[in-house]
């Protein structure tokens, strides 16, 4: 089937996303990856990896994510979720995929995560035969850890962490479907926040307008828990959180709001200008959309990671402006995770060199900034691509500001 929107309702006129199938797809993908490395169960507690391997969809608390809801997977058979008592009863009702659902609490007080460990998590372990296998995690907190160490002393603790970023890193065809439906509804509040976009509205404004359209549209939330809209000098240096700074007649403004849906991320920022730019923005501007489009060209299976950023740069370098990226990496994946690996152009040492394979699914984002410039010089433009035999295929279609080209 042909890999775009088609829409996000159930029909029975056309053939659309296959949850069962990507549900199933994905844990047998996963349970082949601990077979390869030696695991005999996964515990995971990541938002990330629990979505991946459940579809758990509830409440998102803010800083909660590996004290909430964690996922228990064996070498064989259906996951296992540990869930707040406050979505048991919906959960049972609705996630039939699910082996058996354990109701915990938020697992933050000692005394708490202790009982839970020992009269819920053990038992399960036991289960499983477990409690002397290799078991990966992908987090945990202190106490946690305290935790396990008592009440699971024979069991060696292994990386969960790389594994599901691995296991995540190419995405099946059905996931390829899902991220279509995400990015074509992140372009939407993408869009929206354009057309906001004039003297004497406040940035927290657009931001409105646009998280309308998000949940308007049927979005679980966007690729950022702050939208992401900044302009004028506060793009120079970016300040990454709507203000309720007055957009000016000449302001440069930068939109990165995205959209989650049915656990993907589409990820589409945009850079346009209010009124009519100055030379100094349109040469950021030329700069930043040149790096953009030489890099994604550049996006093909079996070149790495290091190669696509050093052709991210050398657009820059054209321009005069090679030290004006920000400090931070160029793309990202996208999948469950609003960024997740690969990492191109990471500028922190120890970053893995990641070779391009297709099915990788990256958000590509140059982002370089200038100080000094009347209402702002800074620009980042962000467009989703797919990895396939051929290269890069953009799946984002927001439009570029072309007042801003030179």
């Amino acid at each position: 089937m042909e890999m775009f929107a088609r829409g996000q309702f159930q029909v029975d006129y056309e053939q659309r996303i296959d949850f069962t199938a990507l549900r199933e797809g994905r844990i047998s993908k996963t349970q082949k990856a601990m077979r390869d490395a030696g695991y005999d169960a996964l515990f995971l507690w990541r938002d990330e990896n629990v979505r991946y391997l459940t579809s758990l969809r509830i409440i998102m608390l803010q800083f909660r994510s590996s004290t909430t809801y964690g996922a228990f997977l064996p070498a064989e058979g259906r996951p296992e979720l540990f869930l707040s008592s406050g979505e048991l009863i919906r959960a049972r009702e609705v996630m039939p995929w699910i082996g058996e659902f354990h109701p915990i609490p938020i697992m933050d007080e000692g005394g708490l995560v202790d009982r839970v460990i020992a009269d819920k998590v053990r038992p399960v372990f036991e289960k499983y035969g477990v409690t002397g296998g290799r078991v990966a995690v992908d987090a945990m907190t202190f106490q946690q850890k305290q935790g396990y160490e008592k009440n699971l002393s024979g069991v060696e603790w292994v990386d969960g962490d790389s594994l599901m970023q691995l296991v995540r890193r190419i995405k099946l065809p059905g996931e390829i479907q899902v991220l279509q439906e995400a990015t074509a509804l992140a372009d939407a509040v993408t869009q929206t926040a354009i057309d906001a976009v004039r003297p004497g509205i406040r940035e927290c404004e657009v931001a409105a307008a646009a998280v309308h359209t998000l949940f308007r549209l049927g979005g679980e939330f966007g690729h950022v828990a702050s939208p992401f809209v900044a302009s004028g000098e506060r793009m120079a240096p970016p300040a990454r959180f709507p203000s309720d700074k007055i957009i000016r007649y000449g302001d440069v403004v930068f939109i990165d709001i995205g959209a989650a849906w049915n656990g993907y991320f589409g990820d589409v920022g945009r850079t346009v200008i209010c009124g009519r730019p100055s030379p100094e923005q349109k040469r950021i501007y030329t700069a930043v959309y040149e790096s953009l489009q030489a890099g994604i060209r550049a996006m093909k299976p079996g070149v790495r990671c290091s190669e696509v950023a050093a052709v991210f740069r050398s657009a820059g370098a054209r321009h005069g402006l090679e030290e004006h990226f920000l400090n931070l990496f160029i793309g990202h994946g996208i999948g469950c995770a609003p960024a997740e690996s690969p990492f191109v152009g990471e500028t922190m040492p120890g970053a893995e060199d990641v070779v391009l394979e297709k099915g990788m699914v990256l958000a590509m984002e140059p982002l370089i900034w200038e100080p000094g410039v009347r209402g702002g010089g800074g620009v980042r433009i962000e467009d989703m691509v797919m990895i396939t035999d051929e290269g890069a295929e953009f799946m984002s279609r927001s439009p570029y500001d072309e007042r801003l080209l030179d």
